[in-house]
């Protein structure tokens, strides 16, 4: 099994991260996690990320309390931005299936998700509920990374209006709107070679009439995934794993 993956503070990372050598420690909640919960003892092998693409690996040197420890690098790994990068605007989906659609798209390679307001979702992220439905899914992001043992987390965006998705699909290079009438399906679209790719999954009732012609005007192209329909907690991540196997990335 490969060694368990921390996230650790950037600064902390650079001077060991240039030099490929030295030491880092890792305290507070992660140490925290890796001392009480995953039980690291000196001489067990160990990866610290940013979240951000750079990695050190290393070995527990020594162990202090609770929620302390010291590792000794041995290399470092940096990870480039992946292209074409594959932004997901997902619907917000009933109950904790946010969450759960959250760390199959993050385990899946997923670069980016938008929450979307979509008009048929029957949640809405309002005051508090909002702020805290959107620090679930952020953690959720994080955990999903650091298990799927990735360098360069997802960037969970702020919750955006069908406007603003809009925005997206404008400026991607390629805009795909799943849609179960869709008049092609995914696995025959034309992908661009870099840049970055911007994928809708609507609601359980839908997307809209008027937001399906508000993306068509901005760009985005309707693909079906296949006979079936799948719930909006799982035709993200289907559609995102066979992104990733047709442009390269999974290879």
């Amino acid at each position: 099994m490969t060694a368990p993956v921390f996230l650790a503070d950037g600064e902390r990372l650079a001077g060991p991260a240039r030099s490929g050598s030295g030491t880092v420690v890792l305290d507070g909640p992660e140490g925290r996690h890796a001392v009480s919960v995953k039980r690291l003892r000196p001489g067990e092998e160990i990866v610290l990320t940013d979240g951000a693409g750079t990695g050190v690996a290393g070995t527990v040197e020594t162990v202090s309390g609770k929620d302390r420890l010291e590792v000794a690098v041995t290399s470092v790994r940096t990870e480039e931005e992946p292209r074409p990068r594959v932004t997901v605007v997902q619907a917000l989906p009933k109950g904790d299936r946010g969450e759960l659609a959250v760390e199959m798209l993050t385990e899946t390679g997923a670069d980016r998700i938008v929450p979307w307001a979509a008009s048929r979702c029957v949640t809405q992220w309002k005051g508090e509920r909002g702020v805290k439905s959107l620090g679930k899914w952020r953690s959720t992001a994080r955990e999903a990374g650091k298990q799927a043992r990735r360098l360069r987390f997802p960037e969970v965006a702020d919750l955006a209006t069908t406007a603003q998705v809009a925005e997206l699909l404008r400026d991607a290079d390629l805009g795909i709107v799943l849609h179960e009438e869709g008049g092609d399906p995914l696995a025959a679209a034309e992908l661009p070679a870099g840049g970055g790719i911007v994928l809708v999954v609507g609601p359980e009732g839908g997307v809209s009439p008027q937001e399906l012609t508000s993306f068509a005007e901005a760009g985005g192209q309707p693909f079906r995934l296949g006979p079936t329909v799948l719930r909006t907690s799982t035709a993200g991540t289907a559609a995102t794993a066979l992104l990733l196997g047709r442009t390269g990335r999974w290879s």
